[in-house]
């Protein structure tokens, strides 16, 4: 039996950065990461769009407004001081009609209540940043919007933290707690201080320490498509203006960290946890849980899941996927487009009690444990400043002062 002053679960970019913080903040202590796969990042991390957001779609007062301002400047200057790849490519964000000119307008106002760099731009002006833009009127333009290799800051921050002494067991899959003893399939572990940043499996875990009693995970599965033309027909980031009602952005152009452009994503209903593809991964308990969630979401059709649904699953038509992107650009070729890329999973959260998703951070803890129940898009550029605040969280219930409590 191993023993530590702190075990994580989840190797994703949240746990690396939590242990990354500790590390810092108590470099003495010893910190254990549990990762169930070969590797870290397999999943969401490794898996996302690689944007770092710039933090103006979140309401002001939100955790996710304060963590993607800050997340965006932090992660902007860890890969250029570790030398790690960042497109700095900005992003636009157009309207189709003379409606979503309001949906602009609201984007701008949470933009300037956020301190987030946003500028309205006219068509012409936006014609400027990239000629293949498509608006009705106006555009808005973030510049401090840009793009990285997800698996390659994952894997930089995994070498930093096993620099400062924190030991990753891959392989390690979490499998219950027994009174204080943590059960893997890699023999047992005890802590002082147990963290669950499990990504997909956050609630499940955080039953086993009866939290998250009121919510389940909803996966949600994100599919992309090449435009394998060539990298210079779309020169930025084009996203169109979101339904703000629910947390997914919808369908858009993203410039990748080597310049190549995917359309995307999808957030299809998926019908278990790792429903990445085919049968792979597949758990009966699973499946008939989240069917049954969904189930529920399409009768009561709670924040409008049935026409999301409907919606959602005719873009695995690629013709109709194709099209849909189409309303943002000029001209592009139909035929230009490759194959559907690797697949991931959105942890999204469900209150059961209201059937509402979950649209900013949840965490929930005690003095022996703390569960990060609710940490998707934009987690991964959130995830510094993010990090601090968990561990603000955990010290704060273990009973020890916060650095700033110790200084003043």
């Amino acid at each position: 039996m191993e023993s530590y002053d702190y075990l994580i679960v989840g190797g994703g970019i949240i746990g690396l950065s939590i242990a990354r913080e500790l590390k810092n903040r108590f470099p003495d202590e010893s910190v254990c990461i549990l990762e169930k796969e070969s590797d870290v990042a397999h999943h969401s991390s490794g898996r996302n769009s690689g944007v770092l957001h710039a933090g103006f779609y979140y309401t002001a007062n939100s955790l996710k407004a304060k963590f993607t301002r800050e997340g965006n400047q932090e992660m902007t200057a860890y890969c250029d001081e570790h030398g790690l790849k960042i497109n700095k490519c900005g992003k636009l964000v157009v309207a189709t009609n003379e409606e979503e000119l309001q949906g602009l307008k609201e984007l701008k106002k949470r933009a300037e209540k956020n301190g987030v760099k946003l500028h309205w731009l006219k068509e012409q002006e936006a014609h400027l940043i990239d000629p293949n833009v498509k608006t009705c009127k106006w555009a808005l333009y973030s510049p401090t919007t840009s793009s990285v290799d997800p698996i390659e800051v994952c894997q930089a921050v995994k070498a930093e933290v096993i620099n400062k002494g924190v030991d990753i067991r891959c392989n390690t899959q979490y499998k219950g707690k027994l009174n204080e003893q943590i059960r893997t399939n890699n023999g047992t572990f005890t802590c002082d201080y147990f963290i669950n940043a499990a990504g997909l499996y956050a609630d499940k875990i955080a039953k086993d320490y009866q939290f998250g009693e009121k919510y389940t995970i909803i996966p949600f599965k994100g599919i992309y498509l090449k435009y394998a033309k060539n990298k210079s027909d779309v020169k930025t980031n084009i996203y169109p203006v979101p339904n703000l009602a629910n947390p997914f952005l919808g369908v858009h152009y993203t410039k990748t960290v080597n310049g190549s452009i995917k359309i995307g994503p999808t957030a299809i209903p998926a019908l278990w946890r790792e429903n990445y593809s085919g049968l792979g991964n597949f758990k009966f308990n699973e499946f008939f849980s989240i069917l049954f969630y969904e189930a529920k979401l399409f009768l009561t059709n709670s924040f409008n899941f049935r026409s999301l649904a409907f919606e959602e699953m005719k873009k695995y038509k690629k013709a109709y996927f194709i099209n849909l992107s189409f309303k943002m650009v000029k001209h592009l070729n139909h035929k230009g487009f490759g194959d559907f890329m690797r697949p991931g999973i959105r942890a999204q959260l469900l209150n059961k009690e209201t059937l509402e998703l979950v649209q900013d951070f949840v965490v929930e803890g005690d003095n022996r444990s703390f569960h990060i129940l609710n940490a998707v898009s934009p987690g991964f550029t959130c995830a510094f400043p993010f990090s601090r605040y968990v561990v603000d969280g955990i010290v704060k219930r273990q009973g020890r002062k916060l650095e700033k409590d110790k200084i003043s």
